[in-house]
């Protein structure tokens, strides 16, 4: 815990949230009264609000919203399950698990989000419990997979690529943990855990809870708060906090977007530690200018077994500084750029009693997954598949989830989900090698190759119909508009070409499209802002190109300019990097130029 010190205001009085989480009780508010209540399948925007610390967003399905209205229904309340995965990395029996939880409480889907989770759809308030508890019960957990927390620590979904993939991996495992609220609240909660008596741990007095209207923020260094979250205290973060591990020359995490990123450092096939990135962040709000997305900035060099004390300090400093006034000011990207880039360094060093060596050189050169069947450092086989906005689902051509339920009842090695909302099944031998190649051709699963490199390069969120945030479709149009730009693509003779596309329904960022060398940020339905000119390897954000357009101007803007990129790009020259090379866009290397 880092010592006491006195924290500058920002932004005026606590906003709500803030108050709601220090009468939380750490994390256990009304949640229970909440959860037994049988009258509505909903619950209030503070507790929605907490439910998020324990992996959960309640949501409504708004394709039938206004009908229900009409009918003087209440919404079709429905809950989103996260469920932490460091690294991307399942079991076979965890997912059979997931899957089973899928049919029988979910919306028989599983979403693989762009931060390697899962994510379950459709659960009922009352089938929370039992839900989370089996989830719980396969080793998994839905703790701090949302919240103002730590969130799910991301890698190379690959840790038998090398030896120093495997180290990766074993650091995004020991950051998760060790960045992982203490609280019993969630055991109690919802594991049946024994119920922990604040007043006898604590003594009454510390259970009473003050905030300082005039500071804006509440003391966290305070003994009491230390004993029970001795990194986030009473009040938690200001905001959601993201972490990635990359492996050069892969950025498939993007790094850059992360909170604290850390870069792999290899020499002579050995891992000497981590560059240190920070301040990364997708998220903004349209018509702010004050907001906007930015890329972390690389600060220093640490050694391996260094950087639970960096992340934890860091942590800290944001705990400590961050904005708990205005939620949409409050990430760690705005707590560097107002107190500056020099001055968290200084801030970091004095809580870490040693400083960060100087940078190390690396090169990233692309952020994508790379399908197919490989073979491993142990001879064992791995095989990526293509999973269009990552929905696990049955289809007519494909049935994925049938068939990857097969695969996990035969499969002894694990499954890797990955950054782009992919999945790996990783660790085949060889004498199974050919049991699975016959599922997933059984099964109508395959790499994708089937599919142009537009197709295979796509995120997009889950947006409509289950988000309360957006504002347009993103993971069931994003495929159709795919398929009309790619006889343009065809024409062209670019059906083969790497182009990162991402598309969102809101402005918050999930699928990270300020890194996509094309992408869409949703602003009403059907509309959408077009930006382009992102770096190929995530190194650099897009610009706003054309806003608040349909379909047909979507495609009228891009079919010139792909045609134009195709007989006039230079060789290996990326997408991003033409269009601004040919005046369409300026380069943005820094989210404070974002809206210039």
């Amino acid at each position: 815990m880092a010592k006491d010190r006195e924290v500058e205001p920002v932004g005026g009085p606590p906003s709500d949230v803030e108050v709601l989480k220090l009468e939380s009780n750490y994390l256990r508010g009304s949640l229970v009264e909440t959860l037994a209540n049988r009258i509505t399948g909903g619950m209030s925007e503070l507790d929605n609000r907490l439910m998020k610390f324990h992996g959960s967003y309640m949501q409504d399905d708004r394709d039938v919203r206004i009908e229900r209205q009409k009918q003087k229904l209440e919404p079709a309340y429905q809950f989103m399950l996260r469920v932490v995965t460091p690294g991307g990395v399942a079991t076979p029996k965890q997912w059979l698990e997931v899957d089973k939880l899928a049919q029988k409480y979910g919306n028989r889907t599983i979403k693989l989000t762009t931060r390697q989770a899962f994510q379950l759809h459709g659960v009922l308030k009352w089938n929370l419990k039992e839900t989370i508890k089996t989830i719980n019960d396969a080793m998994l957990t839905t703790l701090a997979a949302c919240g103002d927390v730590s969130r799910n620590v991301m890698c190379n979904p690959n840790p038998h690529q090398s030896d120093v993939h495997g180290e990766v991996f074993h650091w995004s495992q020991q950051l998760t943990k060790h960045l992982a609220p203490r609280t019993p609240a969630y055991h109690e909660i919802w594991l049946d855990g024994e119920k922990v008596n604040m007043e006898e741990l604590l003594g009454p007095s510390e259970i009473a809870v003050a905030v300082d209207a005039s500071v804006g923020e509440p003391s966290v260094s305070d003994t009491s708060a230390t004993d029970v979250e001795p990194i986030y205290g009473r009040v938690y973060l200001p905001r959601k906090f993201k972490i990635g591990i990359a492996v050069p020359p892969s950025n498939d995490v993007d790094v850059f977007s992360q909170d604290i990123g850390f870069i792999a450092i290899v020499e002579k096939g050995k891992l000497v530690g981590f560059n240190v990135a920070v301040g990364g962040g997708m998220g903004m709000t349209h018509g702010d200018t004050a907001t906007y997305p930015q890329l972390a900035r690389v600060i220093g060099f640490c050694e391996p077994d260094r950087i639970l004390d960096v992340a934890e300090k860091t942590v800290t400093i944001q705990r400590d500084y961050g904005n708990r006034s205005v939620r949409k000011y409050a990430r760690f990207k705005y707590t560097i750029d107002r107190h500056g880039l020099e001055w968290f360094v200084d801030e970091l060093h004095e809580r870490l009693g040693w400083q960060l060596e100087a940078a190390r050189p690396y090169h990233f050169d692309n952020t994508g997954d790379r399908y197919g069947w490989v073979k491993g450092k142990n001879g064992k086989w791995h095989f990526t598949m293509y999973v269009a906005s990552g929905r696990i689902i049955d289809q007519d051509d494909c049935r994925m989830m049938t068939g990857l339920r097969e695969i996990a009842k035969q499969h002894s090695g694990d499954f890797r989900l990955t950054a782009n909302q992919n999945l790996m099944i990783a660790g085949v031998s060889s004498k199974k090698k050919a049991k699975i190649e016959e599922l997933l051709e059984h099964y109508g699963i395959s790499e994708g190759s089937h599919h142009s490199a537009l197709r295979r390069s796509s995120l997009s969120c889950v947006a409509l119909p289950t988000c309360g945030l957006a504002m347009a479709e993103a993971e069931r149009y994003l495929p159709d508009l795919i398929g009309k730009l790619e006889p343009v693509l065809e024409e062209a003779g670019l059906r083969d070409e790497e182009i990162n596309i991402r598309m969102t329904g809101c402005p918050n960022g999930c699928a990270r499209p300020a890194l996509g060398e094309i992408a869409f940020i949703g602003k009403s339905p059907g509309k959408y802002n077009m930006y382009m000119g992102a770096g190929f390897s995530g190194d650099r954000l897009s610009k706003l190109y054309r806003e608040n357009i349909g379909e047909e101007d979507i495609i009228d803007t891009l079919t010139p300019i792909i045609k134009h990129y195709a007989s006039e790009r230079e060789q290996g020259e990326h997408f991003g990097d033409f269009v601004i090379r040919a005046g369409y866009v300026k380069a943005v290397e820094s989210g404070l130029d974002f809206h210039s």
